[in-house]
């Protein structure tokens, strides 16, 4: 799997679009986390460990990305 975060936007297995505005490091484990903005309602500003950003979900029988490229 890669681990590279392309900027843009990105679909939730949901549904609701986001833009990912980049990657940060966590200041005491340098774990990675993506930050990323909601594209819908208030707009709210997200973190997500880039593992968990980047991994596979099970929904309704279907494997499915979390989260989905869709555009810079």
């Amino acid at each position: 799997m890669s681990m590279e975060i392309k900027l843009g936007k990105y679909r939730h297995f949901k549904g609701n679009e986001y833009e990912v505005i980049g990657v940060a490091k966590h200041s005491e484990t340098l774990g990675e986390f993506v930050v990323y903005r909601a594209l819908y309602g208030n707009r709210g500003l997200w973190v997500r460990s880039k593992e968990m950003f980047l991994e596979n979900v099970e929904r309704d029988g279907k494997v499915m990305k979390r989260f989905e490229y869709i555009s810079e």
